[in-house]
This record gives C-alpha cells, sequence and structure tokens, in this order.
C-alpha cells in the first residue's frame, strides 16, 4: 500500500504542477462547466469530436492539486475513445474513488487513473478528484447545468 500512495503523491504533484491539455479548445463540439462548492475548485471541459470519438480534449479552470491533476489525466486518457467508451471510463473511475477505503482497484480497466484510489483515504478530497468526470458526465449528457460535486 505504501508503494500505492507514493506512487499517487507523485503523480498528483507531477499533474498538479504540470497539467497536460491546459487550454481552450475554440471550436469544441461539446463544452461543460463544473464546480465544487466546498473546496471551491472550477472548470471548463473542452470536447472536439470526430464522429463518435474524442478526437480532442482539455480544460482551463483553478483548483487543486487533486482536481487538477484529475482533470488533466481525463483529458490524456480520453482521445481516441468512443462516447460509450469515455462514459465506461467514466463510471468505473467514480466507482473507484467511491469505494470503501480497502476495496481493491481494478488497475487492468483503468490504468494509470488507478493511484487516484489513494484519495478514498481522504473522503474531503473525493470530490476534488471526480470533479472533472462529473463534467466529462455533463458534457456527453449534452447538459446545460453546471456539474456540481454536492
Amino acid at each position: 500500500m505504501s508503494e500505492l500512495r507514493d506512487l499517487y503523491q507523485e503523480v498528483i504533484l507531477d499533474h498538479g504542477r504540470r497539467p497536460r491539455n491546459f487550454r481552450a479548445i475554440e471550436d469544441a463540439d461539446l463544452k461543460a462547466e463544473g464546480h465544487n462548492p466546498l473546496c471551491g475548485d472550477k472548470l471548463t471541459l473542452y470536447i472536439k469530436l470526430d464522429g463518435d470519438r474524442v478526437a480532442d480534449l482539455s480544460f482551463e479552470g483553478s483548483g487543486c492539486a487533486i482536481s487538477t491533476a484529475s482533470a488533466s489525466m481525463l483529458t490524456g486518457i480520453l482521445v481516441g475513445k468512443t462516447e460509450t467508451e469515455a462514459r465506461e471510463i467514466l463510471a468505473a473511475f467514480v466507482e473507484m474513488a467511491t469505494a470503501p477505503v480497502d476495496s481493491k482497484s481494478d488497475e487492468g480497466r483503468l490504468g494509470k487513473l488507478a493511484v487516484f484510489a489513494g484519495v478514498r483515504e481522504f473522503p474531503m478530497r473525493v470530490k476534488c478528484a471526480t470533479l472533472s468526470w462529473h463534467t466529462l458526465e455533463s458534457a456527453l449528457d449534452r447538459s446545460k447545468e453546471a456539474a456540481r460535486t454536492e
């Protein structure tokens, strides 16, 4: 468990300090806002589609290191996926992040995202980690409402 905790901290710090795909997509097909009122995290998620595949994905906003790292990794892992595949990964991520602390993570299904299983040890931070994922769901649902974590 110590090895996973170390990796979790390393990934959070890396993506939190140097987020990938932190930019607007001017001609995005889908766009959604997300807000975590408990800690003030806010983000905008941009999706460019090619048919039903994610051709490009980016975000802008401000938030804690966990929120930023989660959004950064989301944007990297979903490019090239279909909307259906993106929803499957979304469901798996939220399930993993909200599972009991001693639950096993399905690393094969989530790949590098499995490091976020460590957030379960800090219940107040689960909402930080899942904000971008709830925002993704809003975008895929073509919702006009901002995603919220409460």
